[in-house]
Formats: C-alpha cells, sequence, structure tokens
C-alpha cells in the first residue's frame, strides 16, 4: 500500500507542475489579483476534486462516459459558464487588477468560481475515471475507501504545488504595477485563459 501510494503521489505531482487549464488558472488569477486570490481559487478547484471521487467511488462516472447526452450537457454548462466569466472580464475595467483601492472580487466568490470550474468540468472526472483504478492496490477490499483515499492524497499534493504557483505569481503581480499597460495585459490574459479553458472542455 504505501510503495502504491508514494508512487501515487510522484505521478500526481508530475500531472500537476505540467501546463495544464487549473495551475495556468491559478496563474492568471494570482497575477492578476495576487496570492490570495490565487490560493482561493485553488482552493476551490481542489475542493470539487471531492465531487468527481464521489462519482468514481460509486460508478456514477461509468454512466456519465457511457451516456453521450448526459456527458455534452455537463461539457456545453461548464463551457458556456466559462465563456460567460469571460464576457464579465471583457466588460470589466482594465485597470481593475492592479489598481489600489479598486473593487476586486471577493476570495469567497473566487473559491465558488473555483469549485464550479472543477466541478462542471467531465474531463476531471474522465481523468479521475482512467488514472484512479490503475493505484486501486487491493481489489478484493473495500475499493470505494481506496478511492477516497486516493482523492485525498491527489487534492492535498494538488494543493501543494498549486499554492506555491499562486504564492510566486502572486509576488510578480506587484512588479507589474509599474507599467501602464499592464492591467490591459493582464485583463485578456484572463478573458484568453478562460476562452481556453472553455475550449478545452468541449474538445477533446
Amino acid at each position: 500500500m504505501f510503495e502504491t501510494l508514494l508512487a501515487f503521489v510522484g505521478a500526481t505531482a508530475i500531472l500537476a507542475l505540467s501546463p495544464g487549464p487549473d495551475n495556468i488558472y491559478v496563474l492568471a488569477q494570482s497575477i492578476a489579483n495576487g496570492s490570495k486570490a490565487g490560493l482561493a481559487t485553488t482552493a476551490g478547484l481542489i475542493l470539487g476534486c471531492i465531487v468527481h471521487t464521489t462519482l468514481i467511488a460509486f460508478g456514477v462516472s461509468a454512466l456519465l462516459t457511457t451516456t453521450p447526452t448526459i456527458l455534452w450537457g455537463i461539457k456545453f454548462f461548464g463551457a458556456a459558464y466559462l465563456l460567460y466569466l469571460a464576457y464579465k472580464v471583457w466588460q470589466s475595467d482594465s485597470e481593475v487588477a492592479l489598481t489600489q483601492g479598486a473593487p476586486k472580487k471577493s476570495y469567497k466568490a473566487l473559491f465558488k468560481q473555483g469549485v464550479i470550474m472543477n466541478v462542471l468540468n467531465p474531463k476531471v472526472t474522465l481523468f479521475f475515471l482512467s488514472f484512479f483504478p490503475a493505484f486501486i492496490w487491493d481489489q478484493q477490499a473495500n475499493t470505494v475507501g481506496q478511492f477516497y483515499i486516493l482523492g485525498f492524497v491527489f487534492m492535498g499534493t494538488s494543493l501543494v504545488i498549486f499554492s506555491g504557483f499562486a504564492l510566486l505569481a502572486g509576488s510578480i503581480s506587484n512588479g507589474l504595477q509599474q507599467y501602464q499597460n499592464a492591467g490591459l495585459v493582464l485583463k485578456w490574459v484572463q478573458i484568453i485563459v478562460f476562452v481556453g479553458i472553455a475550449i478545452f472542455i468541449l474538445f477533446p
């Protein structure tokens, strides 16, 4: 069991460090709004993994992958939500993210946004479905419990790495405030990230 979990941690760490929609999104939020915003987003993204772990553990994921209508429905609403967020950013003032004292999205709102983004992304469920079963160490024992153990290990490992991204990117954002057009650049970075993740969800 210990060797299996150790291998699982290593594989999870490599995946978390690899460029992907989640860590790129955390980086974008941290650069635009500071480390705390990135940490709040990270917490939401990680918490959303509980839903996918539960789906895997109780076999609902198999239903989703064999029912195209349900799967595409989740993809559609997930992508639509992200495109809505991109539209809201497009409407916002480009100076909001960097100007001191300007109104910003609350950490609670960022946390909820992270949860919704993760839960509505069916690719996370598909990934869990293909990744987790390889690390079940006892097929005869309670597999539900083993899936939850793997889920929490995955969440813990990803939380540490994504938090590191948030802290690093947040420190970079302070230096960007001296540039006149930094706000406009970061605004479009967020829009591109939202649209890019929406495309990632809709198309393999």
